[in-house]
């Protein structure tokens, strides 16, 4: 194997360390026990070795925040192979406020003030496109005309994120907050194909 691929693939995997034991502090003690000092203690490298592969905790964040959305992307995917079009929208809501249950640290990471507005819209610009890509197939499926897939993308998205926000209140949980979500979502649809009938 050629030097240049090895040591391509010793920073890729030693990266690969860094961010996983990064995810496990975040997961099971939150944020603030997030440190580059930290992380470095974990994988038993001098900090100075894993400034190399991030700058700062906040690198190191967005890094997470990445990551967390690509996990949930995974589990978007696989609600939307539900073949019938209602069944899937009621998936995508389903496991969008049980990957926030299961998720809560990363998940408050992803939707709160610790990265810049702008860098966790375009982490989390995937699971919006597979969100209109549904809002459209459901809309062609039953005739309905949407004046605005991005406003209706956005009070679907509010409305999960609401309902996710909701679940981490002990008294309602993330069963329950689950089970809202799949009400709250299919309330919304059934206003827009009676609001489309009423406009034809």
């Amino acid at each position: 194997m050629p030097t240049g691929t090895r040591r391509a693939r010793e920073r890729a995997s030693t990266r690969a360390r860094i961010i996983e034991a990064a995810l496990h502090v975040l997961e099971t003690e939150g944020v603030s026990a997030l440190t580059i000092r930290r992380i470095a203690t974990d994988v038993e490298y001098a900090a100075p070795i894993v400034y190399q592969y991030f700058a700062n905790k906040d690198a190191l964040v967005l890094e997470l925040v990445a990551v967390g959305h690509r996990l949930m992307m995974a589990e978007l995917e696989q609600a939307a192979r539900e073949p019938d079009i209602d069944q899937r929208m009621m998936q995508l809501a389903s496991e969008y406020v049980r990957f926030a249950g299961e998720h809560p640290h990363l998940y408050q990471v992803m939707i709160g003030n610790a990265v810049d507005a702008e860098e966790r819209w375009r982490a989390a610009a995937p699971a919006i496109s597979v969100l209109k890509q549904l809002l459209t197939t459901w809309s062609q499926t039953h005739d309905v005309a949407l004046a605005d897939l991005d406003e209706a993308c956005d009070i679907v998205w509010g409305t999960l994120y609401g309902m996710a926000s909701l679940g981490t209140i002990h008294t309602v949980g993330s069963e329950r907050a689950r089970w809202l979500a799949q009400q709250a979502l299919r309330t919304l649809l059934r206003g827009w194909r009676i609001g489309s009938r009423d406009n034809a």
